[in-house]
């Protein structure tokens, strides 16, 4: 990993050398208020997933400021977090390698003899006999919780149904302790009308209801139920079903997220997270800034420009060609700063080693913090 770019810390923003992932810390913090807020004032946990800044710095703040813990997708993410010092860690996937179960059993190891705890999803039998057998006698009770697939079409068992034999195994092994229900509807996250979210919401909560109701009946319970991201979290809240929100981007907020219609019940939030790029080239009709596909993820659409009348046009690996949203808006000149709104922040934070902060906005402000990208590729 290249070496920190500490020799910013206290310099204007003019000193961050181009293309760079920055942070506007002002920004980021009043969005971190208005989510802990938000989870308290409804009564729900808040446990962020930090797949999306992959850094244990902002986790741990998160944490001070009201979360219960984090999420992470990967061993090697709630690894690496862990080895910053983040103590409560949720894998909410599923993790079949036995190679990779023993580092689980090694890492809830860690975690419990610190004070801390690890949580995993599951989804099959053999997840959960996979599981039991890494976890062995030397670990104490580890949360488990059975993902259902509520409408995305991945992860997660099919019906309502294939709750109960999950549970009932779970139960049975006495190292594991039935936590509750993972149901995450990502792709409503991304519907952008109001009622399209809410109709695919009726879905997730009719699903959860039917599990919760067949658990119940044989004898057992699923305590908490887990999931909404940052499209959805306020339906989530007010279901009366779910205990626990997962949004993740709501402390960044990308330009996918902003072409969601705003649903009055959540709170707004800032973008925080920015690519700063300089024009490179100037023609007639555009310019070309020197942040590419190495810079920013289009997965979820090109990014969008900040303070400025323009429109991405088209990416490469080193260039977004930008264009003008009228015939008589004027172009940046040559070597002119453009501040890049990432269309999707998760793999955009995955390209970067370091995050730049920077407190009193990005025009005037000054670079504060320099953050670690801590599970930067940490792929398995």
């Amino acid at each position: 990993m290249n070496a920190a770019p500490e020799h910013l810390l206290g310099q204007s923003v003019a000193a961050i050398d181009t293309p760079a992932l920055v942070l506007d810390l002002d920004a980021m913090a009043r969005n971190l208020t208005h989510m802990a807020a938000y989870a308290q004032h409804h009564g729900v946990r808040l446990r962020p997933h930090a797949k999306m800044h992959k850094c244990g710095a902002l986790a741990k703040m998160q944490m001070a400021a009201g979360a219960v813990g984090v999420c992470v997708q990967k061993t090697s993410e709630a690894e690496a977090l862990a080895a910053d010092g983040v103590s409560d860690i949720y894998i909410s996937n599923e993790v079949i390698a036995p190679h990779k179960l023993q580092r689980v059993a090694a890492l809830a190891r860690s975690l419990q003899a610190r004070g801390g705890r690890l949580a995993i999803a599951v989804d099959s039998a053999i997840g959960v006999a996979n599981l039991a057998q890494a976890l062995g006698k030397g670990v104490d009770l580890i949360d488990v919780f059975i993902e259902l697939d509520v409408g995305q079409g991945r992860c997660g068992v099919a019906e309502p149904e294939d709750v109960l034999p999950l549970a009932q195994a779970i139960a049975a092994h006495p190292a594991l302790r039935l936590a509750g229900l993972q149901a995450y509807q990502g792709s409503a996250q991304h519907l952008r009308t109001v009622a399209a979210r809410h109709a695919a919401l009726q879905v997730v909560i009719a699903r959860v209801q039917q599990a919760q109701q067949l658990v119940s009946s044989a004898g057992l319970s699923l305590p908490l139920v887990t999931g909404a991201g940052s499209g959805t979290f306020g339906l989530e809240a007010s279901s009366g079903v779910f205990g626990e929100l997962q949004a993740g981007s709501y402390l960044f907020m990308d330009a996918d997220y902003a072409r969601n219609d705003p649903d009055p019940s959540q709170p707004s939030f800032e973008h925080a997270l920015f690519i700063k790029s300089q024009v490179m080239s100037v023609s007639a009709a555009h310019v070309v800034v020197d942040a590419g596909h190495k810079s920013h993820a289009i997965d979820s659409g090109l990014p969008t420009v900040r303070s400025m009348s323009l429109h991405a046009s088209g990416c490469s690996d080193e260039h977004t060609t930008l264009r003008p949203h009228g015939p008589d808006q004027p172009l940046p000149e040559l070597g002119q700063t453009v501040w890049l709104i990432p269309g999707h922040c998760d793999p955009t934070v995955n390209l970067h080693n370091w995050m730049i902060g920077v407190r009193g906005g990005l025009d005037q402000g000054q670079v504060e913090q320099v953050l670690r990208v801590d599970a930067r590729g940490a792929l398995q």
